[in-house]
């Protein structure tokens, strides 16, 4: 290893890489354009035991981009289901499922970086990835022509009925008031590659069928999440995980809301609007 170099072990052959590197050659910011070039490519990096602190982690995350900062104006997220610690901790109830960050926006964030501090008793709570670059890239070519100029409509309120199927009525108001977003159900990225914007956050096809629009959405999400195109990542407390949010879907999987579970997340500002 040396100043410019790091070392690499893919996790997987579609997806995920992990990394060892000098937590000081990291924070200078030396590796931050290689880093920025394998995230594209292999979608998720991992770097075991980092044990970065909160300043750290900003300070890494503004090595790679612009410091894209939470709804109130904070660096570093709480990811917890403790309502104690998040007062928002009930939306997060929507990252069991799969989805991409960011869907309400013009412009979503280019990655997102969670710290495990914390992890959660009785077990549980990995995070899984999926790969979208990849999952189109394996596509049927007949498949590839009957999605290419499919649009699908995008919103909080949705995913909100994947948790909680029989909302209150002012609960639902508030996820609606939220807004949607119309987006492509392909991504075609100013670097030319393609990728899929699926999961939670999708309602329907626009124009389509009702019951036609539900298969599609539901085969394309099967597709896309078959394990050659899934890295599930078990959370050792010191862990970093950085994912590319433009082509890569995730989610959590099942643990208890009191189980103490915590990660700690910064987040990379959008640099390309979806199309």
């Amino acid at each position: 290893m040396t100043a410019t170099t790091f070392a690499t072990r893919d996790l997987t052959e579609r997806i995920g890489t992990e990394v060892l590197a000098d937590k000081e050659a990291l924070l200078s910011g030396v590796h931050a354009g290689a880093i920025r070039e394998l995230l594209e490519r292999r979608g998720v990096l991992v770097f075991p035991k980092i044990g970065l602190t909160d300043a750290e982690q900003v300070a890494f995350t503004e090595t790679l981009g612009t410091l894209a900062p939470e709804r109130d104006g904070e660096a570093v997220y709480d990811v917890t289901l403790d309502t104690t610690v998040n007062k928002q901790a009930d939306y997060l109830k929507g990252s069991f499922y799969w989805h991409l960050d960011g869907t309400m926006n013009e412009v979503p964030i280019l990655a997102s970086l969670l710290s495990s501090k914390v992890l959660p008793a009785g077990g549980g709570g990995d995070t899984e990835f999926a790969n979208t670059y990849a999952a189109y890239d394996d596509l049927a070519q007949e498949d590839k022509g009957k999605i290419a100029s499919l649009r699908a409509m995008h919103s909080a309120w949705n995913t909100l009925l994947y948790y909680d199927p029989e909302p209150e009525f002012a609960a639902l108001r508030q996820m609606m008031a939220i807004g949607e977003c119309e987006l492509p159900v392909v991504w075609t990225h100013r670097s030319g590659r393609k990728s899929l914007i699926l999961g939670c956050t999708a309602s329907h096809i626009v124009g389509m069928d009702h019951r036609e629009s539900a298969a599609m959405l539901v085969r394309l999400r099967d597709w896309a999440t078959r394990p050659q195109f899934v890295y599930r990542h078990r959370w050792s407390v010191g862990d970093l995980v950085m994912w590319d949010n433009t082509g890569t879907m995730h989610r959590a999987l099942p643990y208890a809301p009191d189980s103490g579970r915590m990660l700690q997340r910064t987040k990379l500002a959008g640099e390309e609007p979806f199309a």
